[in-house]
């Protein structure tokens, strides 16, 4: 802001020139909301504690914090994503994260430890937050987990690298996602890792699942972030009759008097 106003004494800033600095940041150079309100708080900062005048910060400028809803899978879709995997490796890590919701550096690391086939669910270590959760585990994802143990053998780490008895990468797992991705012609939707958990989050509210417990599966600190959810399964507007189609009928019907 001073380079901005090279030839105005900082004690004469005035609110409108503030209010133009920060328009400025925001339309002409499309500076992000973190950006602009980084500076709306070091303007704060100088006039409160240097200057020693009140000062609002005028949020009014900051950009609108994007709302866009991600990408999510349909049931068809991910069921054609797996069936076209031959690797039983890569097939189960696909079949794990679809049914577990896990993050991919929560699945990269997971160890066989982690595994809890008594109570059918799966200990997340230290997952995002640095907190532990448990997710569901399949019955029909344990039998693939098994056959794919007989196959591979890991000793500490469910999936393990390049380096022996270290873990995968989660470069690899996002590759070996893209690459099946690519192969059943879904390439330009930009299905990603992380589209596979909104799927099953989704896909767990489409058959009823109440949100608490999908936050507490999918490791969500705030009930707002689950929330999103909501707008993404099409089971809510099942069902719901279009008023258009409500006119047209009442309108035929009209004609048939």
């Amino acid at each position: 802001m001073f380079v901005y106003y090279a030839d105005v004494d900082p004690a004469d800033y005035t609110e409108s020139m503030i209010m133009q600095y920060l328009l400025y940041l925001a339309k002409t150079l499309q500076c992000s909301r973190v950006k602009c309100k980084m500076a709306a708080q070091s303007i704060s900062f100088f006039f409160r504690h240097v200057l020693k005048k009140v000062y609002v910060i005028p949020t009014v400028v900051y950009p609108r914090k994007s709302s866009t809803l991600p990408p999510v899978m349909s049931v068809e879709e991910m069921k054609k994503l797996i069936d076209s995997v031959n690797n039983i490796k890569h097939r189960t890590i696909i079949m794990l994260l679809y049914s577990t919701g896990m993050r991919l550096s929560e699945i990269a690391r997971l160890k066989i430890a982690d595994i809890d086939s008594k109570n059918m669910r799966i200990k997340i270590v230290q997952g995002k937050g640095a907190k532990d959760r448990f997710t569901i585990l399949s019955e029909q994802v344990l039998q693939e987990l098994r056959a794919y143990y007989i196959i591979y053998k890991p000793k500490e780490y469910l999936f393990n690298g390049c380096r022996p008895g270290g873990p995968i990468s989660p470069r690899n797992i996002e590759h070996l996602v893209q690459k099946a991705v690519a192969k059943i012609g879904l390439a330009s939707k930009h299905y990603t890792v992380h589209t596979i958990r909104h799927s099953f989050a989704t896909h767990l509210v489409d058959n009823g699942a109440d949100l608490h417990t999908v936050k507490e599966l999918l490791g969500h600190t705030s009930l707002q972030t689950t929330m999103r959810y909501m707008h993404l399964t099409s089971a809510r507007t099942k069902g719901i009759v279009n008023p258009y189609d409500v006119l047209q009928q009442h309108t035929n019907n009209r004609h048939n008097k």
